[in-house]
């Protein structure tokens, strides 16, 4: 099903005409009605010569209400531009035909309305003459001029059949499978509850389809569709739909807001654009100046920033960054208008090349001017790999949606690049969450890891490595951190030998606590301690006369000293001898006892009671009673 849009200046017959074509009067609103002006959007239907049905939207002339005209024109298939032949072309026919040209509406008919108004001979077609000069330099030049009257129907046959052959140019909706339906309006039906509408992009709706609403996240479930008041169950792409949501209220949602299938779109304040001015924009464009932004329904406020020059000249095209004051939820390639907001003016408008970037950029960079350009012209490859450049890293369902080509298309170019090696693919344990990286973004994040381990290795030379979580507050992420990633990343840099994890700990694979000649001698001094008293070894008190904390945890940690009491330690090859003979005693007799330990070893109740309570911690032994046996 396609879809028209009326535009044209304040009063020249735009909605009479909308009622003489399809019998539905589109000014909704109890103040329309009584002004006898269109200030909101209407919709309606009608069908064409071939019987096939066409969906309208009816947008306001006054300048007082552009954008709610331009809260209609976005997705639409072709303009049906309206000059009253009594006025001809005025300042808001200018506008809104302006407005066409930057959204790059190609295909569109005008009519010349009013036409039972002139009885001066020759007027219709110096008007015609004055038409078609304004069309020539925009995108609907050529585009075919009916007279018509609303009054007496004259013309009407005629419109249809210019508007059923303008519309056969126009291509079939490509159904990428990630519908998105822009929201133009919100209310609700008594019995039914909350419904949206908009015109469908890029895939179908069905009946009980789970959907979320961004910005903002609201889940909901679709709970009726319907298209011209008719109940359906699939709404296809490119058609005028009725969502019927449960799950939320009217209050919950608002116009601009977009409705997709969950995980297919997000929601981001600054976006990427290529940028034209229009050619007669009142003013320059200049750096930082504020703006409004609108897309499909969306208007919000923010600032322009121009990432070439400090100004745009009128009639230029440049690259530039928008960053607004609230988040918007588009796709590359979705076209947009810029205005100023006071006194309000149409200024440009263009194309969005990245919907969700990440940072703003400097300015000036010509190697930025090249990533743009390649999202703009390049590749289904080249555009994955960019992404994934800007954006990564990312797993492979989440660079497949932010593509935001057919999933086959982005599947295709996704093999491409994995097997050229411009893209690597960190596979870990967890395949479903494996992460996708540009070699050169995973080279750099190994060198950072590699030199926070280096300098970490340098200031703490006894400690066996840098704790997990530590590792992670320090570390700078690609993206800001989650558990999921810091560990998918990490178990890549192991799986490489750029790292060693051992337990809680990372390290360098090659470090090693090594001890200087002082603390050497510092340690072998405490070790022949032990050896000559093993099974009544110093105390943890007397080891830390005799050595710093540190360097005392360091034979702690590397496993040369065991502590099995806050106050008692033992020489390892000692606790190993120990133990072994304590199993061995316990596998002949059946059991042991604090006093059989202690006469064994020739030691005192205070380091059995404490190695025994230990291998009882360890579950080594298990205590009944007064003895100990083996687990």
């Amino acid at each position: 099903m396609k879809v028209i849009a009326t535009a044209g200046h304040v009063d020249h017959g735009k909605s009479m005409l909308v009622r003489a074509l399809s019998g539905i009067d589109p000014d909704r609103l109890r103040e329309e009605k009584a002004r006898g002006m269109t200030i909101d959007l209407g919709f309606a239907w009608t069908d064409l010569p071939s019987g096939e049905a066409v969906g309208i939207v009816d947008v306001p002339g006054h300048i007082d209400f552009i954008k709610n005209m331009l809260a209609g024109m976005g997705g639409v298939d072709a303009a049906l531009l309206v000059v009253a032949a009594d006025e001809g072309v005025m300042p808001q026919t200018r506008e809104h035909l302006a407005i066409l040209d930057l959204l790059e509406v190609q295909r569109g008919v005008v009519a010349l309305t009013k036409i039972d108004l002139i009885d001066e001979a020759g007027w219709l077609e110096l008007v015609r003459e004055e038409v078609q000069t304004v069309l020539a330099p925009t995108s609907l030049a050529g585009a075919e001029i009916v007279p018509v009257s609303a009054q007496t129907r004259e013309g009407l046959s005629q419109l249809l059949g210019a508007l059923q052959k303008v519309l056969a140019q126009a291509p079939d909706r490509t159904d990428w499978g990630r519908p998105r339906l822009p929201i133009d309006r919100v209310f609700t039906m008594s019995g039914f509850g909350t419904v949206v509408t908009g015109t469908l992009q890029d895939g179908r709706l069905q009946l009980g389809d789970e959907v979320v609403i961004e910005p903002g996240g609201l889940k909901a479930r679709i709970r009726g569709l319907q298209t011209h008041k008719k109940q359906i169950q699939v709404a296809q792409p490119g058609s005028r739909v009725a969502v019927n949501l449960s799950g939320l209220s009217q209050h919950d949602l608002h116009r601009g807001q977009m409705l997709a299938l969950p995980a297919t779109l997000r929601a981001a304040k600054r976006l990427d654009v290529r940028l034209r001015a229009l050619p007669d924009a009142p003013i320059k464009l200049r750096h930082n100046m504020e703006i409004t932004f609108h897309c499909y329904a969306t208007e919000v406020s923010g600032r322009l920033r121009l990432l070439e020059d400090d100004t745009l000249a009128p009639g230029a095209v440049a690259w530039a960054q928008i960053e607004l004051a609230q988040p918007v939820a588009l796709w590359r390639g979705d076209r947009f208008i810029i205005r100023r907001p006071s006194p309000s003016n149409t200024l440009g408008g263009g194309l969005i090349v990245d919907p969700a970037v990440r940072r703003r950029h400097k300015r000036r960079r010509p190697h930025l001017f090249s990533q743009l350009q390649t999202l703009l012209h390049g590749t289904p490859a080249d555009i994955l790999q960019d992404i994934i450049h800007q954006q990564g890293p990312l797993t492979g369902a989440q660079a497949i949606a932010a593509a935001e080509m057919p999933t086959e298309q982005t599947q295709a170019a996704l093999q491409t690049l994995l097997a050229d090696g411009r893209i690597k693919h960190l596979n870990t344990d967890d395949a479903a969450h494996g992460m996708l990286w540009t070699p050169a973004a995973w080279s750099a994040w190994q060198r950072q890891l590699v030199s926070l381990l280096d300098a970490y290795h340098h200031q703490n030379p006894l400690r066996p490595g840098i704790p997990r979580q530590e590792l992670k507050s320090r570390l700078q992420p690609p993206h800001g951190w989650s558990t999921r990633l810091f560990n998918n990343l990490l178990q890549g840099a192991v799986d490489e030998q750029s790292v060693r994890e051992e337990g809680a700990t990372v390290a360098l694979p090659d470090f090693r606590i090594r001890y200087t000649a002082a603390q050497q001698a510092q340690v072998d001094q405490l070790l022949q301690q032990f050896s000559r008293s093993p099974y009544m070894p110093p105390s943890v008190k007397q080891c830390l006369q005799s050595l710093d904390e540190e360097l005392f945890n360091s034979l702690l940690i590397q496993q040369t000293l065991v502590r099995v009491a806050p106050d008692v330690v033992f020489a390892r090859q000692t606790f190993d001898e120990m133990v072994a003979t304590i199993k061995r005693v316990i596998q002949t007799q059946g059991q042991i006892t604090v006093a059989d330990g202690r006469d064994l070893f020739h030691t005192s109740r205070k380091y059995m009671l404490a190695l025994l309570e230990y291998l009882d911690e360890i579950r080594v032994t298990r205590r009944q009673g007064d003895v100990r046996v083996l687990r």
